[in-house]
């Protein structure tokens, strides 16, 4: 796969779209039927927008709306992609007795929905995400699944929006790769550590020090996450956040990251991490 497949949708470089009509190394059906009706839902719409209420507009956080959520999704199919062409063996649908169909449908639903827990509170949003999603996928669900499967699918994506922000392990490859699309929403300004508006603490300044973020296959993993950083300040960014999500992700031997500091000669302290 090239990243010709996930074209550069504002031009930055910062998103790559999930392309129904591209070649996947999965079956797509489904999960394209999933999506269409997913992205005109009125209500999951309003949760996307409400959802940044108390993060942005309450503590001055950095974005939790829609557009995270978009790049989620797209990067947490995008990963999931790279996953399947690497032969990695996801087990949250087929523990359940599902279809491989079902793999990308249950990434899709809970990097939608990983979220929606802030329109109770930012604190332990992960929590609260729980009971708000479930009210959506009992209301979506039988569209596409009789009672048993849709109950067991309901399972799988609750546990995967769990385990993207919480103490909980992931005991799946699809909640693994929520856990880890959610850090790879980190480019200037994107970073999913909060930062303070118009403060100068590490937060702050290492949030804007990365330039891009990119996914592609690897050598000798199937996953290589390249990020490239305008100073040293974004190793905070990569040490601190995707460390922490890559950690027990079930993941970690599947993906390899490496960050180039690709700065001014004079600020070379860090020049090139890997994780």
């Amino acid at each position: 796969m090239s990243d010709s497949d996930f074209p550069d949708a504002d031009g930055s470089g910062g998103l790559r779209e999930y392309d129904p009509e591209a070649e996947h190394a999965f079956p797509d059906e489904r999960l394209n039927d999933v999506l269409a009706v997913v992205r005109e839902d009125p209500e999951i719409t309003a949760l996307l927008d409400a959802q940044n209420v108390n993060p942005v507009t309450r503590k001055g956080y950095n974005d939790h709306g829609a557009k995270h959520v978009e790049i989620v999704r797209n990067r947490a199919l995008r990963l999931y992609d790279l996953l399947k062409r690497g032969d990695v063996e996801f087990n949250g649908a087929a523990d359940q007795g599902l279809d491989e169909a079902d793999e990308p449908v249950i990434v899709a639903l809970a990097a939608t929905l990983h979220d929606i827990g802030h329109v109770v509170h930012r604190d332990e949003h992960a929590y609260w995400s729980i009971p708000l999603a479930a009210d959506v996928l009992d209301r979506l669900l039988p569209e596409f699944y009789d009672t048993a499967d849709a109950v067991r699918v309901k399972s799988e994506v609750l546990h995967a929006i769990l385990c993207h922000h919480t103490e909980e392990k992931p005991l799946t490859r699809e909640a693994g790769v929520i856990r880890v699309a959610d850090g790879l929403d980190m480019e200037r300004g994107r970073s999913r550590i909060p930062y303070e508006r118009g403060g100068r603490g590490i937060n702050t300044i290492s949030s804007q020090a990365i330039e891009s973020v990119t996914l592609r296959s690897g050598d000798d993993v199937p996953v290589l996450v390249e990020i490239r950083m305008r100073n040293a300040a974004g190793v905070y960014q990569v040490d601190n956040l995707l460390k922490e999500k890559l950690h027990e992700s079930t993941l970690e031997s599947d993906i390899r990251i490496v960050a180039v500091n690709v700065g001014s000669d004079d600020d070379q302290l860090v020049e090139r991490i890997e994780l």
